[in-house]
This record gives C-alpha cells, structure tokens and sequence, in this order.
C-alpha cells in the first residue's frame, strides 16, 4: 500500500483549488474553502501549518471525498 505524503496546508490547499474549492475564511491558523456543488455549499476546513500530520492529511482525505471521488484524490495525498 501506498504511503501517505507528508503535505504542508498550502499544498492541501491547493490540490483542492483545482476542484473548485476556494478560500472562504479564516480564523487562526485555520483556513475554510468552500465550493458551491450539487449538494449546496460544501466546506473543508485546512490548518495552515507547515507540515500536517498524518492523521490530519488523513482526515482531510476522508472528509474531501465527501465532495470529491477518492479516486481522482488519492494520486495527490499517496505516494
């Protein structure tokens, strides 16, 4: 199995722009995206810190292919 990559929030953040999503707001060191789909206002939120956890990368996979299909995502996020 693929390892997952060691990404910083910027890089979240941009994988994500180019399906839509764009910055919406952000408090701290947290930065919403939203995107308007077929399923109304969809919205993730990434930390903006230098490198992300695993976990975290890993939660924001899991939470993005709500929108997205983990197939066209998981080239991004895996080695």
């Amino acid at each position: 199995m693929p390892r997952l990559r060691r990404l910083s929030g910027l890089e979240v953040i941009e994988i994500l722009a180019q399906f839509g999503f764009q910055v919406h707001s952000q408090k701290g060191s947290h930065i919403k995206l939203r995107r308007l789909g077929a399923q109304g206002k969809e919205t993730l939120t990434v930390p903006n810190h230098r490198e992300l956890d695993t976990g975290t990368c890993r939660a924001i996979l899991r939470q993005a292919t709500r929108y997205i299909p983990e197939d066209k995502l998981i080239p991004y996020f895996y080695d």
